[in-house]
């Protein structure tokens, strides 16, 4: 008795720091929650490299103080394979440097996890995984921003014999591949000549492609090309933050859905709220006005501080697990079950900017507890919690095998 007692107050502990949609939390359900986190398959397709994957003496056991990810709390909530970023800027872009950045971090991350084959494993097909094994975390690795392939098609077959599995085909700046969301500036009306034989060549050595991050007119030049499904490993609804081209638009959703893609849900307030993404556009816009008239670099101490602060002094209105919710609901009544997931963008973005309730990768449970809540069957959990992408992953490596 005492034991149950203390099991229920612990859960009431960790409810009380989380905002759900009712007042009276249901201990019980929480608790279906924690255990189905145990025994399903939960996958998060977009974590940005952790700072001690460069840190020599990272001690796998412990909790990083800097991180949302590592492996002590993505034990604890569930997470079974995590898709790490291989992630290239627009400044090394410009210099050149994206394919020696980008083949930095593949060795680094190989080097580093070898040292905990008990704890890790990378895989580069969804055959590896061992459904039964809940020990091991897998590490799958995708690339955020296409720039290393830079124009040469045997760049794509050297990532994809390094394990490279999904590729983000741009990111705040239009590239040698396409035009970007983020960017202004749209220099190709969509793909590139390069860009549309990529996308062919993609689908021929099975590795995903990514629309999070691109242009509208890019997507659909995609859509008209490729034979395989394709993933959005960050992006949220445009319904909830209209005018964001960053996120899908409705129209965007139904064409993902007619290619039996998948669209994963990140965990940001200015992703999911209108309020926030508002706020988060206009401190762009101040920061990059105080940094222009200062004269300031980008990358120097006065403009980070000033940054900082700013960033402090002007917070975003916080979403919460509600609103992670209300995305997946809403892909679902447009396009069903099947086509949605998590992608959580853990390491990524700034600590202050991550959704209530979804901190960190110990805290998917709470994400299971709303789905509890809003009526959802455990099936349908386990299809937006991993196996819509695992079944995304599988067809586009069987339509690969079918054009070799």
């Amino acid at each position: 008795m005492l034991r149950n007692f203390m099991k229920k107050l612990l859960l009431l502990i960790i409810l009380t720091k989380i905002s759900f949609s009712q007042e009276d939390i249901n201990l019980e359900l929480y608790q279906k929650a924690i255990d189905l986190s145990k025994e399903i398959l939960i996958i998060d397709t977009h974590i940005d490299l952790p700072n001690w994957i460069f840190n020599e003496n990272f001690d796998v056991n412990l909790i990083s103080q800097e991180d949302q990810f590592d492996f002590v709390r993505a034990k604890q909530g569930g997470l079974n394979i995590a898709f790490l970023s291989i992630f290239t800027s627009v400044t090394q872009a410009s210099l050149g440097k994206s394919k020696e950045r980008a083949d930095f971090l593949i060795n680094t991350v190989k080097n580093n996890l070898s040292k905990f084959p008990d704890k890790f494993k990378i895989i580069t097909s969804f055959n590896e995984i061992d459904t039964t094994n809940k020990e091991i975390l897998y590490v799958v690795l995708g690339m955020e921003n296409g720039s290393p392939i830079e124009d040469k098609i045997e760049n794509l077959i050297h990532y994809h014999k390094e394990g490279i599995k999904y590729i983000t085909l741009t990111h705040y700046k239009s590239n040698l591949i396409g035009d970007s969301a983020n960017d202004s500036i749209k220099v190709w009306n969509g793909l590139s000549e390069f860009g549309k034989n990529l996308i062919k060549e993609m689908n021929r050595y099975g590795i995903m492609i990514d629309v999070s991050h691109i242009s509208d007119s890019t997507f659909f030049d995609i859509i008209e090309i490729t034979s395989a499904p394709i993933i959005a490993s960050h992006s949220a609804c445009r319904y909830f933050t209209p005018g964001f081209e960053r996120n899908l638009s409705d129209d965007i959703i139904k064409e993902i859905a007619k290619k039996r893609g998948v669209v994963q849900i990140p965990f940001a307030d200015f992703f999911l709220r209108e309020d926030a993404n508002k706020k988060f556009i206009q401190n762009e816009i101040e920061v990059e006005k105080f940094i222009k008239e200062n004269y300031l670099g980008h990358n120097s101490r006065a403009a980070e501080e000033f940054e900082l602060n700013y960033w402090k002094e002007n917070p975003l209105p916080k979403s919460s697990v509600i609103d992670v919710a209300n995305h997946i609901d809403h892909i679902v009544k447009l396009v069903g079950i099947d086509f949605v997931g998590i992608g959580s963008d853990f390491n990524g973005v700034r600590t202050e900017f991550i959704t209530s309730g979804l901190e960190d990768c110990s805290k998917y449970p709470n994400l299971i507890y709303e789905l509890l809540r809003r009526n959802y069957s455990v099936e349908d959990i386990k299809k937006i919690m991993g196996l819509n992408f695992l079944r995304v992953w599988k067809e586009v490596e069987e339509i690969a095998n079918g054009l070799k």
